[in-house]
């Protein structure tokens, strides 16, 4: 939490984290995270630095990605999906910082977004949750907000925008939702019909 705070109070370079989503029904641990979330928005010195948006929909969802400078995702590989959230975070003009798993693994070059760790699976989740989370802060104090607060005289950050553009001319043509269902329906569903073979390309 010290750490947390020192970031998202800076005085110069100030950062807030906007949260939202659902845990499933059934996933108990998920639910204690978003309730240690949302009592960490709780916080008078944080409130205005962390906020929780409730009851998350594809309206909050489509208001966040437009709105936001950095789209974080962090699941604990290998559970990351399609991806589907950082495309449309994309196609807003926000730089992805994610962990190395579903599609970010097959889209990040070193310069069209941020990466959180390695892309290793450690055997033991709460390990591998310590190295995402101390890869994530270094991330984020090292390279994230330093390069986002790189402004000229009138507040133009260059090289934010030079790493904004290359996302969108390296990943916007690669990753959407007419990709994905095509890979979907010719790496999964067609070869469980028993249309085609069910065996992976390498």
């Amino acid at each position: 939490m010290n750490r947390l705070r020192r970031l998202v109070l800076d005085a110069d370079r100030p950062v807030q984290f906007v949260f939202s989503g659902k845990s499933h029904p059934a996933d108990r641990p998920g639910q204690d995270v978003l309730r240690t979330v949302y009592q960490t928005t709780l916080d008078p010195e944080l409130r205005s630095r962390m906020v929780f948006i409730e009851d998350y929909d594809i309206n909050v969802g489509r208001h966040m990605v437009q709105g936001v400078d950095v789209w974080m995702n962090n699941p604990r590989r290998p559970q990351e999906a399609s991806g589907t959230s950082g495309e449309k975070a994309l196609f807003n003009g926000a730089l992805n910082l994610s962990v190395l798993d579903g599609w970010w693994a097959e889209a990040y070059d070193g310069l069209n977004g941020f990466a959180i760790g390695k892309g290793l699976v450690h055997t033991q989740p709460h390990e591998g949750d310590r190295r995402d989370a101390e890869s994530l802060y270094r991330t984020l104090e090292e390279d994230v907000v330093p390069l986002y607060y790189d402004q000229d005289d009138e507040r133009v950050p260059h090289r934010w925008i030079v790493r904004m553009k290359r996302a969108l001319r390296t990943l916007g043509w690669r990753f959407n939702t007419d990709r994905m269902v095509m890979d979907y329906t010719r790496e999964c569903y067609l070869p469980s019909a028993g249309a085609t073979s069910s065996q992976m390309p390498k």
